[in-house]
């Protein structure tokens, strides 16, 4: 599990983000689409901040004490009924409480049992589930915008462990390796990383395959946005973004089914 001072850092770093993404729009920006399906750029906010309103203030006495989630009609009440800069300031103010819930934290409490919206994890893990939201929000936003991101770091060391954790479900059920294959693919950058999955009855993580039938090069961005489901494989198999060696057939299989959330 990433360590209270990264964690914190990190969170720290997602809300000043986010908080510099609002400070430049205007009231088209707003309204304009993002890459998430059916979202506005002001619908995405006031996501990240519901979840950050429930989290204020609570931290799980045991895996069946859940947050305040009767906080959130209220929370989507109050943002519908504030203006761009109102809403603006009012994410402000939720986040400057997550930085103060933050600053008390200690090692101890990140082992805490937590409810998550996926089951069961420690209080670290769900932070850790936190950051892997705004990493790919964030990135919903600035994209079509076409603003940069800071795609280094911890936090995207930590959005990329998200879809790490999941790639014996994506290859097994997603993509629908046969049994008896495997794959590597090969993250180029920023955060360089090589991910073999094999499978034997079931997909699962190894260490090292010595002959994949399948290899895919992508980049890391590219790796999880297309796991989260934001970006269209075809378009970046055209760019040359996403390429593969080996069977053929699984390659084209593997870029094209990489999507296991949204």
């Amino acid at each position: 599990m990433t360590g209270l001072a990264t964690l914190r850092a990190s969170l720290e770093q997602c809300y000043d983000s986010i908080e510099s993404l609002a400070d430049r729009m205007d009231a088209t920006r707003w309204r304009a689409r993002s890459l998430c399906p059916d979202w506005d750029m002001r619908g995405v906010i006031a996501h990240l901040g519901m979840m950050e309103r429930v989290m204020t203030g609570w931290l799980p006495e045991s895996a069946d004490d859940r947050p305040p989630l009767d906080r959130i009609d209220p929370y989507h009440d109050e943002m519908a009924a504030l203006d761009d800069a109102a809403f603006a300031g009012r994410i402000g103010e939720i986040f400057a409480s997550r930085r103060a819930d933050l600053a008390g934290l200690t090692e101890a409490d990140l082992a805490r049992p937590s409810w998550t919206p996926i089951g069961t994890r420690s209080y670290g893990g769900f932070l850790e589930m936190r950051i892997f939201d705004f990493w790919v929000h964030e990135r919903d936003i600035a994209a079509p915008l076409g603003w940069p991101t800071d795609d280094t770091g911890p936090r995207t060391e930590i959005a990329l462990a998200q879809v790490e954790g999941s790639i014996g479900y994506i290859v097994g059920k997603k993509i629908g390796l046969p049994d008896g294959a495997s794959i590597v693919f090969h993250l180029t950058g920023p955060v360089t990383r090589d991910l073999a999955v094999v499978v034997d009855g079931r997909a699962r993580a190894v260490g090292h395959v010595e002959h994949p039938d399948v290899e895919l090069t992508t980049d890391t961005v590219t790796f999880v946005q297309l796991a989260a489901g934001r970006i269209d494989p075809q378009r970046q198999i055209d760019a040359g973004l996403v390429t593969w060696t080996g069977n053929a057939q699984l390659g084209d299989r593997a870029a094209r089914n990489l999507g296991f959330t949204i």
